[in-house]
C-alpha cells in the first residue's frame, strides 16, 4: 500500500442549516480515533486543527437565507485551507455540515488547475445539494454546494469560482431525496447521478467503476465528499437529515475499498456528523472506519475471533 501524508483539517461548520450540532463533528472524529486508524495503516498524519471563518458581516435573523454571511466566511477560509493543503498531502476535511464543500471543492479545484489536471468530485449523499440560494425553500445553504462549485449562477456575495468542476466530472451516488427544483435542474445537466433504486437493481460497484474509469483516463484529481446520510440511518443515526433506505455498511465499505484500489482519491470530506444525535459515538466510529477503508484498511487486516 502506498503511504500518504494525511492532512486533517477541522471544519466545524454549523451555518448551513438551522439544526445545530455539526460544529462538534471534528472533535468527534478525533475522539473516535481517526488519526490512530490512519497511522496504523502506515500513513503520516498532520492535524492542522480547526479552521475559523474569514471575517464577515453579521447575519440578521429575518434574512430568508440562514447564516448567509457566516457561510460566505467559511467558504473563503476553507477554500484557502484546501488549496494550501493539497500541496502538502491528502487533505481530509472533518465536518461540519455539507455547505463546507463549497469551500473545500473550490480550493482543491484551484490546485488542480494550477498543476494542470482535471478535477472530479464523487458525491456520496442522499441529496443532490444542487439548489441555488433562490431555489431553496428552506433557506438552508447546505443544499447548495454542488451548484456552487459547478459554476451555476445565483451565488451573489460568495467568492467567484474561477475553476468550476465540469458537470460531467461530478458523480452523485445514493440519491433518495431530491426536491422538484433540483430534479428539473439535474435532468437538464450532465451530472452523473445514481439513486438507490438503481443501486438496488444493479449494485453500487457498476456506476462507481464507470466513473473511476473516466477519472483515470484523464489523470484526474478526485475529491470524495461523504455525507453521513449516504448511509442508512439504522447504522448511522447522527445526522439531522435522515432518509430511510440508504447504503448499507457493506455497500459503503465496498465504495471505499474500490476508491483505495483505484489510487485516485486526492482529497476527502467527512460531513454532516451531528454528535448530539449519536448513540455512544456509533456514527463517528462508522465514518472513521469508512475513511480507513478508503485509505487501505481491508477486512483481513482486522481478524475477529471469538476466543
Amino acid at each position: 500500500m502506498t503511504s500518504n501524508t494525511c492532512i486533517l483539517i477541522g471544519a466545524p461548520v454549523d451555518s448551513g442549516k438551522r439544526r445545530r450540532g455539526c460544529l462538534m463533528g471534528p472533535d468527534a472524529y478525533r475522539t473516535a480515533g481517526l488519526e490512530e486508524s490512519l497511522t496504523s495503516l502506515g500513513h503520516s498524519v498532520i492535524d492542522k486543527g480547526n479552521v475559523v471563518p474569514a471575517p464577515h458581516d453579521k447575519d440578521t435573523p429575518d434574512h430568508p437565507l440562514h447564516a448567509l454571511n457566516e457561510t460566505i466566511g467559511w467558504t473563503k477560509a476553507l477554500s484557502d485551507a484546501a488549496n494550501d493543503a493539497m500541496s502538502e498531502g491528502l487533505p481530509i476535511f472533518l465536518g461540519g455540515d455539507h455547505v463546507l464543500s463549497a469551500g473545500t471543492v473550490r480550493g482543491v479545484s484551484q490546485h488542480a488547475a494550477k498543476v494542470g489536471r482535471p478535477q472530479f468530485v464523487l458525491w456520496l449523499d442522499a441529496h443532490s445539494d444542487y439548489h441555488t440560494p433562490s431555489s431553496s425553500d428552506s433557506g438552508n445553504l447546505h443544499g447548495t454546494p454542488v451548484a456552487y462549485f459547478s459554476g451555476v449562477e445565483g451565488f451573489g456575495g460568495f467568492p467567484d469560482v474561477p475553476h468550476p468542476v465540469p458537470q460531467e466530472n461530478i458523480c452523485i451516488i445514493g440519491l433518495r431525496s431530491v426536491d422538484d427544483a433540483e430534479r428539473a435542474a439535474l435532468q437538464n445537466s450532465q451530472i452523473n447521478r445514481h439513486d438507490m433504486r438503481e443501486i438496488d437493481e444493479h449494485g453500487i460497484a457498476r456506476p462507481l467503476a464507470a466513473f473511476l474509469e473516466k477519472v483515470a483516463a484523464v489523470n484526474g484529481m478526485l475529491h470524495v465528499s461523504l455525507d453521513v446520510d449516504f448511509l442508512d440511518p439504522d447504522v448511522a443515526p447522527a445526522v439531522g437529515t435522515t432518509v430511510p433506505g440508504g447504503a448499507t455498511v457493506r455497500e459503503a465499505h465496498l465504495v471505499m475499498e474500490m476508491l483505495h484500489d483505484s489510487g485516485l482519491m486526492t482529497s476527502m470530506d467527512l460531513v454532516e456528523l451531528n454528535p448530539f444525535l449519536d448513540t455512544r459515538g456509533r456514527t463517528a466510529k462508522v465514518m472513521v472506519d469508512l475513511a480507513a477503508s478508503a485509505l487501505g484498511r481491508r477486512i483481513f487486516d482486522r481478524p475477529t475471533r471469538s476466543y
